[in-house]
């Protein structure tokens, strides 16, 4: 599996709902909101064989409200 870590920036107001609709898209594990530039930070599981660009852009950024992201890909856990 990959995991991925998306950090992202919700317009004003909407993080709630940006939470609610990747909850409902049973997407991410693990889902926080966070204090700075960033508003929520989610833990995504994928099979190795996804593309995670096209991943992102299709299941979580097409999310109304969300301006911006940062994706941080990972490589082992230890």
């Amino acid at each position: 599996m990959i995991c991925v870590f998306v950090q992202l920036q919700c317009r004003p107001g909407t993080a709630y709902d940006v939470a609610d609709k990747l909850y409902e898209r049973e997407i991410v594990s693990e889902l926080y909101s966070t204090s700075g530039e960033f508003d929520l930070l989610g833990k995504i599981y994928m099979p190795d064989d996804t593309d995670v660009g096209h991943f992102i852009n299709n299941k979580v950024l097409n999310i109304d409200g969300i301006v911006r992201s940062l994706t941080t890909m990972t490589f082992k856990a230890f």
